[in-house]
């Protein structure tokens, strides 16, 4: 494509900014508009339910570039605006302001909401959750001591804010439909460990708990009653059950949508002038044989890198294996790849001493590891996901062979 295009990007997250800086960084020289909902620059998310509720960050400090960054490079950047409408045949974008911009290239970066509950009382002062700096920052207002906080869904979001809310000294009650924590994206072994670190932490759980309602006093929360008929007294909840991708504005304008906005390795839509990046994206896994929408800062990384090369004629970049991460009180959670088609669960170390290694294996291949305080596991466990080399079980369970031997 031209260098002197006008590149329009539709959301301003960690996906969206990084793909206005790479497309300069890669000799982009036309025009680039970056439309954000927010009123302040690209940022780190992440950050939002450890160390902002901990009063350890804000919107400066988590910048991903200072505003002076987006003239200085002659960015257009529009906060507090959003686009309503594609027009592919006129390549025009209609934004919530009423005006229209005209692309050469378009970027979908819209990223994903927070799920909400339908259920009586959603719409009570206190119920919350956290996607954006003014979630954090409301949260951050309401919790502290002598609050109580109730938290719905006992997955990674749902964990960390538990864990920030106790370090605010807050009282905690986590509430989760599943029998176990994590019970969508992690195995048992993993659940017990960190049901067992949060209750040592003062955190409470009621697990097997539907929640069926938000009751109130004064248009605020005061309770969360569940399916059993019990009511779990609250300051404030914050919901955390999933979220999903921002994608309507591309099905209205007829792109392939499929849990997401389908792309190619590219991060191409079916429109070739079009491409989706980021938590909108329903994307390739060459590793895996399969397409997935994944939500994690690498993957918002590595599909900004591949739509600004395309766009610039740059070679494409090396495909990455998927890794997350989670911060937890002094626990560190490395994640890489993902347990599809897993027929073996193995542990390496033991869990009683915070650090050890789950890895997922089919046959004799590692398709995940998640490890706690343990880089060597994480970084050699990411390194034989991307091989598809073979590896000796025996030795891989064996903590005195170091993960450098097994990996060999």
């Amino acid at each position: 494509m031209s260098v002197d295009q006008h590149a329009v990007i539709l959301g301003a997250g960690h996906a969206g900014g990084t793909a206005a800086a790479l497309l300069r960084q890669y000799g982009h020289l036309g025009p680039i508009t970056l439309v954000g909902e927010e009123p302040i620059v690209p940022y780190q998310r992440p950050p939002l339910s450890k160390a902002w509720l901990k009063g350890e960050a804000d919107a400066d400090s988590l910048a991903l570039k200072p505003l002076e960054f987006y003239a200085e490079h002659n960015i257009d950047f529009r906060a507090s605006t959003t686009a309503t409408a594609i027009h592919r045949d006129a390549k025009t974008v209609t934004l919530s302001d009423g005006s229209e911009l005209a692309y050469d290239i378009l970027i979908i970066a819209t990223g994903a909401r927070a799920i909400a509950l339908p259920i009586p009382g959603a719409d009570l002062a206190g119920v919350m959750f956290l996607r954006t700096a003014a979630d954090a920052e409301r949260l951050k207002a309401t919790v502290g001591p002598g609050k109580r906080l109730a938290v719905v869904g006992g997955g990674y979001i749902g964990l960390e804010v538990a864990a920030s809310g106790r370090a605010l000294g807050a009282d905690v009650v986590v509430l989760e439909r599943e029998p176990r924590l994590l019970a969508r994206v992690a195995c048992e072994t993993l659940s017990d460990f960190f049901k067992a670190q949060h209750e040592a932490h003062g955190v409470t759980f009621e697990l097997g708990a539907t929640a069926a309602a938000f009751v109130g006093g004064g248009g605020h929360v005061t309770g969360v009653t569940l399916a059993d008929g019990r009511t779990i007294a609250c300051d404030a909840v914050v919901v955390g059950v999933g979220a999903a991708p921002n994608d309507e504005i591309a099905r209205a304008c007829g792109l392939d949508v499929a849990r997401g906005i389908v792309v190619d390795l590219e991060a191409r839509t079916s429109d070739p002038a079009i491409f989706a990046i980021g938590d909108v994206a329903h994307r390739p896994m060459p590793i895996y044989d399969r397409m997935f929408r994944m939500e994690s800062v690498p993957n918002a990384l590595e599909q900004a890198k591949q739509a600004a090369s395309a766009i610039t004629g740059r070679a494409a970049p090396a495909g990455e294996v998927p890794w997350q991460w989670s911060d937890q009180y002094d626990l560190k959670l490395q994640i890489a790849g993902y347990a599809f088609d897993v027929d073996e669960i193995l542990v390496r170390g033991d869990p009683a001493s915070a650090k050890f290694a789950v890895f997922h294996l089919n046959g004799d291949l590692v398709q995940a590891v998640e490890a706690i305080n343990s880089p060597p596991e994480f970084m050699m466990g990411k390194q034989l996901i991307g091989a598809r080399r073979p590896v000796d079980k025996a030795r891989l369970a064996d903590p005195t062979v170091s993960m450098k031997e097994v990996a060999a």
